[in-house]
């Protein structure tokens, strides 16, 4: 049973761009359906959200205040450590075993694989944006008809949730 939602940010809660400000600022774009299906879809069936980027912003910090969103990890280039551990913290907390299988990994591009492969291989679940990186797309169980930023996380919450 899927205990954890991981998502990563630019290109699947994002569209991937990045808005800039004659003053370096920087700014993203996030779909309101993708927020209410982490803050109110999910804690009724005790999903935990978690959020693991390789970008750092303050915008994603203040996205996460928004949505509840507890288990945030920014500049993480070692993605499939972070999770292992994130894992391993739940398990000791709540002295229960979690391991791959209960988790559902939504990702846009190469480097969330080091977490898609080991999480399929262990029976948990992968999603993907209609526009992921074509190795991605190729390992997903689920394929949205949204692009990441424009409802892909939602639609694939609805997908999980239809099917446990």
């Amino acid at each position: 049973m899927i205990k954890f939602l991981v998502m990563d940010v630019d290109g699947t809660l994002t569209d991937g761009k990045i808005y800039m400000g004659n003053d370096g600022e920087c700014f993203k774009a996030f779909d309101i359906k993708d927020g209410y299906a982490i803050k109110c879809l999910l804690p009724p069936h005790g999903i935990v959200p978690v959020i693991i980027t390789a970008r750092n912003s303050r915008i994603v910090e203040n996205r996460c205040k928004e949505l509840d969103i507890s288990e945030c990890h920014q500049n993480v280039h070692g993605k499939f450590e972070r999770l292992i551990d994130i894992l391993a913290e739940y398990s000791s907390r709540n002295k229960t075993l979690y391991d791959l299988s209960h988790v559902a990994y939504i990702g846009d591009d190469l480097l969330d694989l080091q977490c898609m492969i080991p999480v399929k291989e262990k029976g948990g679940l992968v999603g993907c944006p209609t526009n992921a990186a074509k190795q991605v797309r190729k390992i997903a169980d689920f394929v949205s008809t949204e692009k990441g930023g424009e409802g892909a996380v939602r639609e694939f919450v609805e997908w999980i949730l239809e099917n446990m």
